[in-house]
């Protein structure tokens, strides 16, 4: 019994530590196994072992099919609407984010009256106050298509509110007494034009929340007034100065129709001369037929000049054609007597617009007219424009491709001629002597094609005034073009006909001329600087390419005939479009490309329905932000013109 019983035991502590009962029951050899016990708890886990070599690689899939670029569509927004019968014009924006812009020439018969009681029967200049633009998020609300008489003769926004500044007529408390937007000739006292139609807005500052404010007004002959404004840094309101303010003396010869225009690195406004001359047909200038001239601008300009003259069949200072149709700076601009100097060098044509690159040396140029010229100057001194280079562009349109939101152009600028202004303005004086009695039916007193290409072909002197040059003739050329022109006929060659007829020089150097409805061109100069020379200027973003921007109101007739440089579709037309052209090295460019077109044009259709509301009709002038968003102002079809966002994206 003791025996069996401390076996018994033993069988008991093997069990409770886990020893191997076998071990313990194999010494009775002779017994029956007994019953086996209970399963212990599992042991440890023992080290892992070490992992396998991995396998060889699988063999790499076949690569998939390309695929197709996106479309980087940009978005449309409507910033503002105009009233009735007027136009957007004079889209600036300052560097605190102000946008002005103008109401040109409104329905006279608009009543209905805005917030603070102001009616839109007449030209006015205003700004959006209360908002900074340049900080306008990116996901942008649309303000609605005007659909009530309220909101179709008023001024309508989707941020901030349009607050009117000055309308035509305004006296500022007698401090203006014949009224904003009034010409008066060089006697100082005659009024000889009364003006509805504000164009080119530039702000020039003199200091926080104070500067002056420079308004075009466009007509034949033409104006620019300076007022003296002030802002509530609180409100965002802003007020005019009634004891500073002025419409711009332009001396013995005025300006003709001011348009658009910008303001220079250096701080000085740029004012273009645009319409009023005969554009391709000088040789009428002085044709003594009234039917020839229409509207009568040599009258309007001879009411300038010569203010005792009933016209200017006997006016005292015959109006020299050739000193107009320029870039006018206005120097010494914050001054009590700023000082406007026409800049010949910049070539003489239908002005729309001219745009200083932040070299203050590089000038892009705009020509608003059919069979229009694309100009550039580059000044010899920076911050000078009174001598430099003059040249015009000769474009490739892309192979195989003619519709207008996708057809780009190679651009090869042509050198014409180098020159300053005193040496210009002689040329200009040779002019000045002709008048009516001078002219000769199929002859011209002016330069002519004949002309334009002799110097091009680069003969000695210029040809006779009683042979018809048989290289003209032979160009296509016809009755007084094919003739030198009197006043030159026979003398050496100089390079006048560049700056006193830059589209005939353009033209026979083989440049395109073909342009229709060049309106205004741009370029943010800090976007621009950020991506030429490298200077961070735009905050948390870095700009590697810039462009300058310029809008084509209307896209027929040498855009899309068969011939030339130029043959795109007609499908846009009279709805226009926006260009961008890539700034390289040197502030030059040698690519034009699409931005955004206008819709379909519907010719069956009238009035507004010729192009969709929705998109853009007749783009006039353009802007850019500092985040590289375009402001467009519309010149078209639409019962309310619209002045757009459009973000590139």
């Amino acid at each position: 019994m003791l025996i069996e019983n401390t076996l018994a035991v033993a069988i008991r502590r093997a069990l409770l530590i886990g020893l191997p009962v076998l071990a313990l029951t194999a010494c009775n050899t002779d017994g029956d196994d007994g019953a086996a016990g209970a399963q212990g708890p599992a042991g440890q886990q023992g080290p892992a072992g070490q992992d396998g070599a991995n396998g060889s690689d699988g063999q790499n899939g076949q690569d998939g099919d390309d695929g197709k670029d996106g479309n980087a569509g940009g978005k449309l927004t409507r910033l503002a609407t105009v009233p009735l019968g007027a136009e957007v014009t004079g889209a600036f924006i300052t560097e605190g984010g102000d946008l002005f812009f103008n109401v040109q020439h409104p329905d006279n018969t608009n009543t209905a009256t805005d917030s603070d009681g102001k009616s839109f029967a007449h030209g006015t200049v205003g700004v959006l106050a209360g908002v900074n633009v340049n900080k306008l998020p990116k996901d942008l609300i649309s303000v609605h298509v005007p659909s009530s008489t309220q909101e179709m003769e008023t001024v309508q926004a989707a941020y901030g509110e349009y607050q009117v500044i000055a309308q035509t007529g305004d006296t500022f408390a007698g401090a203006m007494p014949q009224g904003l937007g009034t010409v008066i000739a060089t006697d100082g006292t005659t009024e000889v034009a009364y003006i509805d139609d504000p164009d080119f807005n530039g702000y020039v500052s003199t200091g926080a929340n104070e500067g002056y404010l420079f308004t075009n007004w466009e007509a034949v002959p033409g104006g620019m007034s300076r007022l003296k404004l002030n802002k509530n840094a609180s409100s965002g309101n802003w007020s005019v100065d009634t004891s500073d303010v002025m419409m711009l003396d332009f001396g013995a010869y005025g300006t003709i129709a001011n348009c658009f225009g910008s303001v220079s690195p250096w701080g000085t406004p740029l004012t273009s001369e645009e319409w009023g001359n005969f554009g391709d047909r000088t040789y009428r200038w002085n044709n003594p037929d009234a039917s020839v001239d229409p509207y009568g601008n040599r009258d309007a300009l001879a009411a300038y000049t010569s203010p005792a003259a009933n016209s200017a069949g006997d006016a005292t200072v015959f109006p020299n054609t050739y000193r107009y149709h320029y870039i006018v700076e206005i120097q010494n601009a914050t001054s009590a007597a700023p000082t406007p100097v026409k800049h010949y060098t910049l070539g003489r044509f239908e002005h729309e617009n001219s745009i200083v690159m932040p070299d203050q040396r590089t000038v892009y140029l705009s020509q608003d007219d059919s069979n229009g010229v694309m100009f550039k100057f580059v000044a010899d001194t920076a911050g000078d424009l009174s001598a430099g280079t003059l040249y015009a562009a000769n474009l490739t349109q892309d192979a195989g491709s003619s519709e207008p939101l996708t057809t780009g152009f190679d651009v090869q600028w042509i050198e014409l001629a180098h020159s300053d202004n005193a040496t210009i303005d002689g040329w200009i004086a040779d002019y000045d002597g002709v008048d009516y009695s001078d002219y000769e039916a199929g002859k011209s007193d002016y330069l002519t094609d004949a002309d334009a290409i002799a110097w091009a072909k680069g003969d000695a002197n210029y040809p006779s005034y009683t042979t018809a040059y048989q290289a003209a003739v032979d160009a296509g050329y016809t009755g007084a073009e094919t003739f030198g022109g009197e006043t030159t006929a026979g003398q050496p060659m100089d390079d006048r006909i560049t700056f006193l007829e830059s589209r005939k020089a353009a033209r026979a150097k083989g440049a395109t001329a073909e342009w229709r409805k060049f309106e205004g061109i741009y370029v943010n100069q800090k976007r621009a600087r950020e991506a030429v020379e490298g200077v961070d200027l735009i905050p948390g973003e870095e700009v590697t390419e810039a462009f300058v921007y310029f809008a084509i109101s209307d896209m027929d007739n040498g855009m899309v005939d068969d011939s030339g440089d130029i043959q795109l579709s007609p499908r846009v037309k009279d709805c226009g479009g926006v260009y961008r052209m890539k700034l390289g090295a040197g502030y030059d460019v040698n690519r034009i490309e699409p931005v955004v077109m206008g819709s379909t044009y519907r010719s069956s259709l009238s009035g507004a329905e010729r192009c969709d509301v929705d998109q853009l009709s007749q783009p006039d002038n353009v802007l850019v932000l500092d985040d590289g968003r375009i402001v467009i102002g519309e010149d078209g079809f639409q019962t309310n013109n619209t002045l757009w966002m459009y973000d590139p994206q």
